[in-house]
């Protein structure tokens, strides 16, 4: 029992057990210590190390900014040089059109297009196929100067250039309206003799490339018809038994455009800030032509002066007076040149201007909306205008012996008001329901989600979507069906942003001046070309299949290609108010300029693409993905590297598009440049490098004007 006794443990024994552990502590603390102090001295040291090797980077790359500077300013001449060119080619599509002598007028020269506005005015009694004849050159000179209005660079444009064209472009909409309605009132007299055999009534279509016109005359009067379909199309009306015992017709003129919408004003701000621009190059200029003119006559005096005090001989002052005369051509020459690198240093400070301003944010988001009017900033008008009326039916034509004889109204083609605007008569309260009407939406135009039905409101000079009920939309048949409780113009409408913001997009090289861009969105895939001038639709997809479309193959001018493209319903192109209406990754405007810039001076020799890590990154700094391309084809797996960029700072990023976190880290052994040119300078191939200096100035300034109207680096 006593053996099995636990031992007790005296009080030496458990002080010199706490001493024990107290030393082992402070022997475990004092190891730790030392452990740490000897990490913090490493981790500081390799602080050190890399603070003073981003110094010696800084250091490296300040002492030679001015000198990349000065060579990118170089290569960006080519923005200058392309708008020099653009403006010899408008001044020489002047000359081409003034020498054709093909007797149609110049629309942008005042005295020609109100003669010919006058003219046309004059001429009567030109039936509907006259009218649409005459309408393709009517449109052609309505879509030429809005192009002017649109390819005009601003601080080419006066206010009272502005004002004329507009002003042109609005009356000869609006006469060209009335020849329509004027044709379809002689259309209407001739009802009776175009009479359809089996219903008694007449049908008419006449259809064209850019108008349509359905009429339908009610000459006999059955109650029990009214259902109107017109033969061989989807398109009708179901009228209610009021209209179907009433002397009218119906016409619906599809206008494959839009004359309806008011033009938009170019903002005062856009005007106040632009008309500043010309103002300071003309006084630059000026200046320095004074400088010149002064100059001359006083280096032609002094070298005059001279030659006298030293001619002795006959022979010494013709010898002199050669002189002179060869020193004088050297002061004009050089004169000459001085004025020629002011101007263009001055074009290309008013260049860059115009371009800032393309992607710059409105400040104040349109808020003059009243209830169910469509706000256009954030909607768009598709598929032209269905002008929906019901008419008066004019008097018939009478045969007279060998005569025909028809009164002529003196207040012309009158409309039906429908319903009337008192009601007393009527018992039935429903006695003038909504008229249903049944539409085909234009083939080359393109919906992205059921597309919503507005009305025009003459009174308030705008678009609205009260009044209309029943909508149902059959995308495959592209049949749209809707209750209209008044007639008038209606027209489509969709999200403008509906492909906005993108996924992804990637500029790829395709051989000499010639690149494509794919911008993909949640609901397609664009590919465009882009060659010198030139931008092309290359292929659409639709949920993965491809989409044929009519602008497939058609060369144009990137602002024609832009406006084209909208036209379909591909709008891929933000607006100053986009970002009211987007979710966007701000980007600062400057710094996006810079990039846009110098992506396109080197698209012709890299590819680059969307990175995932620009939305992660700041506001003031810019971050894509790159590669060298060389070849025509498409490279499988391409050696992707992550470029950041600041505006005024460029460098490789140690991260790729697979790492975890995001983290600016300097990429080992590489060095921090004042532009990407130079970045890439370091790592690109001779051949990448001379790709890039040969490339044409109008490819470059093309390649960047789509970059700035895409906005890719914010919108994606």
């Amino acid at each position: 029992m006593s053996g099995r006794k636990k031992k007790k443990v005296t009080k030496a024994e458990r002080l010199k057990q706490l001493q024990e552990e107290e030393e082992r502590r402070q022997k475990e603390e004092e190891e730790a210590r030392v452990k740490y102090e000897k990490e913090e001295m490493e981790r500081l040291e390799l602080e050190r190390i890399e603070k003073e090797k981003w110094n010696q980077l800084e250091s490296k790359d300040l002492e030679r900014r001015n000198e990349e500077l000065e060579e990118l300013s170089l290569l960006e001449r080519c923005f200058p040089e392309a708008e020099k060119l653009k403006q010899d080619t408008r001044l020489l599509s002047q000359w081409k059109h003034y020498i054709q002598c093909d007797g149609s007028p110049d629309p942008s020269i005042a005295p020609e297009i109100n003669t010919f506005i006058s003219l046309w005015k004059e001429e009567t009694n030109e039936t509907f196929e006259e009218v649409i004849a005459k309408s393709k050159l009517v449109l052609n000179l309505i879509e030429k100067l809005k192009l002017i209005l649109l390819e005009t660079p601003p601080y080419y444009l006066e206010d009272k250039n502005i004002i004329q064209y507009q002003g042109s472009v609005l009356e000869m909409q609006e006469l060209l309206h009335l020849k329509f309605n004027i044709a379809t009132e002689i259309l209407l007299r001739q009802a009776s003799t175009l009479a359809d055999l089996d219903s008694g009534n007449m049908e008419k279509v006449i259809q064209d490339e850019n108008v349509t016109l359905y009429v339908w005359a009610n000459l006999k009067k059955n109650p029990r018809y009214k259902s109107v379909r017109f033969s061989e199309t989807q398109t009708g009306f179901e009228i209610p038994r009021i209209l179907a015992t009433s002397d009218i017709a119906l016409r619906l003129l599809h206008t494959h455009y839009d004359h309806v919408t008011p033009l938009r004003p170019i903002s005062t701000s856009f005007q106040g800030h632009t008309t500043r621009i010309p103002q300071f190059v003309k006084d630059e200029v000026k200046s320095v032509e004074a400088a010149i003119s002064k100059e001359l006559p006083e280096e032609s005096k002094q070298l005059e002066n001279e030659s006298n005090s030293v001619h002795e001989e006959e022979e010494t002052k013709c010898e002199e007076q050669g002189d002179i005369e060869v020193q004088t051509s050297f002061v004009q020459e050089e004169s000459d040149a001085t004025k020629c690198e002011l101007e263009m240093k001055l074009l290309s400070e008013t260049v860059l201007s115009a371009q800032l301003l393309l992607i710059e944010n409105a400040t104040e988001k349109p808020t003059f909306f009243e209830d169910n009017e469509v706000d256009l900033c954030q909607f768009t008008t598709l598929g032209g205008v269905y002008h929906l009326d019901i008419l008066e039916l004019p008097p018939q034509y009478k045969p007279m012996k060998s005569w025909m004889i028809v009164e002529i109204l003196k207040e012309g083609l009158q409309k039906y008001i429908y319903p009337p605007e008192t009601t007393e008569d009527v018992e039935t309260e429903n006695a003038f329901p909504p008229i249903e009407v049944t539409l085909e939406v234009q083939e080359n135009v393109i919906f992205f989600e059921d597309p919503m039905v507005a009305r025009w409101d003459a009174e308030g000079k705008h678009w609205q979507t009260d009044g209309i009920s029943n909508v149902s939309y059959k995308s495959e048949e592209r049949l749209i069906t809707f209750s209209l409780e008044t007639f008038g113009p209606v027209t489509l409408i969709q999200d403008t942003h509906v492909n906005m913001p993108f996924q992804s997009w990637e500029l790829r090289p395709l051989g000499v001046n010639k690149v494509l861009l794919t911008v993909t969105t949640v609901f397609t895939e664009v590919q465009i070309q882009i060659k010198e001038d030139l931008c092309m639709l290359a292929s659409i997809k639709l949920s993965d299949k491809k989409h044929s479309s009519t602008l497939e193959g058609k060369w144009m001018t990137p602002i024609s290609f832009i406006f084209a493209l909208k036209e379909t319903g591909l709008n891929i192109f933000p607006s100053g108010h986009s970002h009211f209406y987007v979710i966007i990754n701000y980007k600062n405007p400057l710094v996006e300029l810079k990039a846009y810039r110098q992506l396109a001076l080197l698209s012709s020799a890299f590819a680059f693409g969307w990175s995932k890590w620009n939305a992660v990154c700041t506001s003031k700094k810019v971050i894509v993905k790159l590669s060298e391309h060389l070849t025509e084809e498409p490279i499988q797996n391409p050696n992707w590297t992550l470029l950041m960029f600041s505006g005024n700072r460029a460098q490789r990023l140690k991260i790729n598009e697979n790492s975890e976190t995001f983290s600016e880290a300097l990429k080992e052994e590489t060095e921090f440049h004042s532009t990407l040119y130079h970045m890439v300078k370091d790592f690109a191939s001779k051949e990448a490098m001379e790709k890039i200096r040969s490339s044409n100035c109008q490819f470059i300034d093309s390649v960047c004007y789509m970059l700035l109207s895409t906005r890719l680096l914010s919108y994606s």
